[in-house]
Formats: C-alpha cells, sequence, structure tokens
C-alpha cells in the first residue's frame, strides 16, 4: 500500500537517484540579547531500520530501561506474513524478522534480528511491534546507538514532523495537517489516523518509517499510505470516510497512524496488555 511498502523490484535503482536528504534548515539566529532556546538535535537516520521492503526503526517506550530487549516498529502490512486481515490482530508470535540498523547517515552498522512479534494489526492502526535478541545495553555497547522513544502523548495538528525513511535513506520534512476520524483502504478501515500537508509526498517503500515529532525527537506516529490515483477507498487510495459515511479522496494525500495508543496498554512490566482499561489498541475479533 502506499500502503507504502515497495512493490517493485526497480525500487533499488531509485533509490540511489533519491539520495540522502538533509533534516530541516537551521533557524535564523536570535537578536544577540535573546536567550538562545534550548536546541533539539535534528532527525537523522540513526536507529532506522533498513527492512527488505519497508521502513523501521529501533525504538523504546517511555519506561523501557536499559536490561530490556529492544524493539523494531513498522507497519503492519509490512509484516513478513503479508497482509493481515481485516479484524486480525497478532500477539507473541514467534517471528525471525531481520533488518540493518543505519548510522545517522544511512550507512549499516549491522543486522539486528527479531525473535518475536508483540503484537501487529493492520486493523484500527497499522502496526507490526518487534522484540529483537538484543538488549537495548547491548545495542547501545556494539553500535553507539539510542532508540527511538515512543512519545506517550497525542501529535497536535500544525506540529513540524519529520518522517526518516530507511529504505530510501532520506528524510520527509512534513507537517501534521489534521487528523482523520475515519480512513479506508480496501477491506482496512484505521481511526484517528494523521493527515499530512499537501506538500509531504511520501512514496512506496517510506512504509513503516517513523513519524518524529521535530520539537521532541519523539515518535508520534509511523507513516503508511497514501492515495495514488484519487480512486475511493481502493488499494493504495485511501479515502476519509465522514461522520455520515461521505467518502473524500485527495490524490496526492498521504497518511499516518499515532502510536502513543501502545503507552496506553503497558503494564507495569513493559508488556502489551490489551485488556487494561483505556487501552486503545485493536484487540482481537
Amino acid at each position: 500500500m502506499h500502503l507504502r511498502r515497495v512493490l517493485g523490484l526497480g525500487a533499488a535503482v531509485l533509490a540511489t537517484a533519491a539520495g540522502i536528504a538533509t533534516g530541516p534548515a537551521p533557524a535564523q539566529a536570535a537578536p544577540i540579547q535573546a536567550a538562545p532556546a534550548p536546541a533539539v538535535a535534528a532527525t537523522t537516520l540513526a536507529s532506522t531500520i533498513a527492512l527488505s521492503n519497508c521502513s523501521a526503526s529501533l525504538v523504546r517506550y517511555p519506561s523501557s530501561v536499559s536490561s530490556d530487549r529492544a524493539m523494531m516498529l513498522t507497519n503492519g502490512h509490512c509484516y513478513e506474513g503479508g497482509f493481515l486481515s481485516a479484524g486480525q490482530v497478532l500477539q507473541n508470535r514467534t517471528s525471525s524478522r531481520s533488518g540493518t540498523l543505519l548510522n545517522s547517515s544511512g550507512r549499516s552498522l549491522g543486522t539486528v534480528r527479531a525473535d518475536r512479534v508483540l503484537y501487529a494489526t493492520m486493523t484500527g492502526t497499522d502496526v507490526t511491534l518487534y522484540r529483537l535478541t538484543s538488549t537495548y545495553a547491548t545495542l547501545t555497547s556494539r553500535y553507539g546507538v539510542t532508540a527511538l522513544t515512543i512519545s506517550a502523548s497525542r501529535p497536535t495538528a500544525g506540529a513540524a514532523i519529520d518522517i526518516p525513511s530507511s529504505y530510501w535513506k532520506r528524510i520527509w520534512n512534513c507537517k501534521i495537517d489534521s487528523f482523520v476520524n475515519t480512513l479506508r483502504e480496501d477491506q482496512w478501515t484505521w481511526h484517528d489516523s494523521i493527515r499530512y500537508d499537501v506538500n509531504c509526498d511520501t512514496i512506496h517503500g517510506t512504509s513503516g518509517s517513523p513519524i518524529v515529532d521535530a520539537s521532541s525527537n519523539q515518535i508520534v506516529g509511523i507513516n503508511n499510505t497514501g492515495n495514488d490515483d484519487g480512486q475511493l477507498c481502493t488499494l493504495n487510495n485511501p479515502c476519509e470516510v465522514d461522520a455520515n459515511g461521505t467518502t473524500h479522496a485527495y490524490q496526492g494525500q498521504s497518511y499516518g497512524e499515532q502510536t502513543y495508543w501502545f503507552t496506553t496498554c503497558l503494564t507495569s512490566s513493559r508488556t502489551i496488555d490489551l485488556t487494561k482499561s483505556g487501552c486503545l489498541l485493536t484487540k482481537p475479533a
């Protein structure tokens, strides 16, 4: 899908042409008498993970500790078993998925491997969260990396966001335009989806890229789809559904799904409990 995973073998050729984009331009210097604003590191490709068909990232919860197993986040439609059916939810499923961990400039640091799918669905949201075989401490010691933190807060309209794609080794600099209560594509439906500004032209292969809040450098969502042809509610052509059921399609419009939902379902031991009061993640049918 714009479900934006790569569909053709020609993508590797295009990747070379795409090159590596830089982050946001530096802000204009403040007047000498003004107090400088606290510095926030620009988004880079550090801690992103390139998969065979999608982008992914090395992530942690706000409450994660260094001895925890590290985690990898990508889309539900990037799951190695193929697209999940509407209503399907996977939990604690054995996996052997591997990916290439990148540094800030997009160079390979090494291979990371998953041994378990902690959670995956394409219903309500579009995510796969893997448990890796290494701890955060091990990855920091071996590669000097720090996992990206999944924010516990809902993002806000108008916020500047960066979308670093490990597949393309490129960063999109965008803004959150608004939120879509219901977004539909083929058999799948998502809720409270992130609608990007009209100039945010993510492409196939950016599936699974983290949506990073430019001010906090924390993950607020995951990039997942866009309307290719202006069609209504078909594969690669998501549509927005009004409360009265009226559908609208906007060719070229791209979207992502929120990720703070994970933090609403965590136990004190940082495991996902879908029965927890207030948990927003989709439960099995």
